[in-house]
């Protein structure tokens, strides 16, 4: 019995902890951005809750706001007064009831561009949050560069069979300027099968060539991923060099290290609804926490890294048009931009069932990735 007890902490400690304390900051600044802009705007705010279900602990604010914890560590949810719940659904029934002098706190009834802003703002903070992170990380201990030399190209490979030799330059795959070699991956590691262009400079002179990388299955960070490869390897050891950066340059190279994040999410999406990739590596809680805890295994440092990543997808995922997203909101707010008026309360309701109904369907799926690759 001890040792099962200890077992079950030894998991806790190793799973759970690194998972709570990677997502937690992530929801309370999504939101935070929510919440400020609200207020800004003079909405009042009922619950700040990070987490769902019952409460932990709890407290008010001086103005009538509770701020709450909750047991179920998967997200959070401001909830406006004017809404019936946590996916800002508004209660009809409320609204018909409100006083005149209170009805310039409800959130339904404020303007269509306050909503838009307030709803806009959970995102925005994510990303923002990504780029003070890396920004962060980018000042104290800099970057690992090299120029995207080819060392080695492995026999059979895809690299060998494009033509690609040794000591080549890479300059672009696919389109995408290359400027060091550990850009290589990003571009090709859900393009398994597919033929990209690759500009390489040999002797003085660019060539043009055809390389399909191969789906390779590899074992990182606790779990097994399908990628694609070329086989070549980047300079020696010696050759990458640490590169440092100011406040102003850590923000720019941060910022577009979260574009990168952003594009290369949307394009592994566009290749899964066009059957040129896999959605084997969507990751659920259970991978992320697994993910989380290997990471946080190497350093917190690099769990700070994961931590970036995830908030630019949190905040993206957030912005897609489906109802009970913030993005499914900005939808609905399209369509009364468009018509004059807000939709019907039953094709809201519709959009919002069928919105909800997706969203399990994906957790559903990813959630079967997690167990499927053994992630326990």
């Amino acid at each position: 019995m001890l040792s099962m007890l200890h077992t079950w902490l030894v998991w806790l400690l190793q799973n759970v902890v690194p998972f709570i304390l990677l997502i937690t900051p992530i929801v309370f600044f999504h939101e935070l951005g929510h919440f400020l802009v609200a207020r800004a705007f003079g909405v009042k705010v009922e619950t700040f809750s990070i987490g769902f279900g019952p409460a932990i602990f709890g407290w008010y604010d001086r103005k009538g706001t509770r701020w709450k914890v909750s047991w179920i560590p998967l997200g959070g949810y401001v909830k406006f007064f004017g809404d019936l719940n946590a996916v800002s659904i508004p209660d009809r029934e409320q609204l018909d009831q409100i006083a005149p002098q209170d009805r310039s706190l409800a959130f339904p009834l404020k303007p269509l561009y306050q909503r838009a802003l307030i709803v806009v703002a959970g995102p925005l903070a994510n990303f923002v949050l990504a780029i003070v992170i890396l920004a962060g990380l980018l000042m104290a201990f800099g970057t690992l560069s090299a120029p995207p030399y080819v060392s080695k190209v492995g026999p059979g490979s895809p690299a060998a069979a494009a033509g690609i030799r040794q000591g080549d330059i890479i300059e672009s795959i696919g389109g995408e300027s290359v400027q060091s070699f550990d850009q290589i991956r990003g571009l090709i590691w859900d393009r398994a099968g597919q033929s990209l262009s690759v500009i390489v400079r040999r002797a003085g002179k660019d060539l043009t060539l055809q390389a399909t990388p191969r789906l390779t299955v590899i074992k990182a960070l606790g779990q097994t991923q399908s990628i694609g490869q070329l086989g070549i390897e980047g300079p020696d050891p010696k050759q990458w060099k640490i590169v440092r950066y100011g406040p102003a340059g850590a923000v720019v190279e941060a910022a577009k290290q979260t574009w990168t994040i952003v594009s290369t999410t949307l394009g592994y999406l566009g290749h899964i609804f066009a059957g040129g990739a896999s959605p084997s590596q969507l990751n659920g809680p259970i991978g992320i926490a697994k993910i989380s805890a290997a990471v946080a295994a190497v350093s917190y440092l690099s769990l700070l890294n994961l931590a970036a990543l995830i908030s630019v997808s949190v905040g993206l995922i957030n912005l897609f048009p489906i109802p009970i997203l913030d993005g499914g909101h900005l939808l609905y707010y399209g369509f009364e931009a468009v018509l004059g008026r807000p939709l019907g309360a039953r094709a809201q309701d519709m959009g919002f069932r069928l919105g909800l109904a997706v969203m399990l369907g994906i957790l559903l799926m990813a959630t079967f990735n997690d167990l499927h690759l053994n992630l326990f």
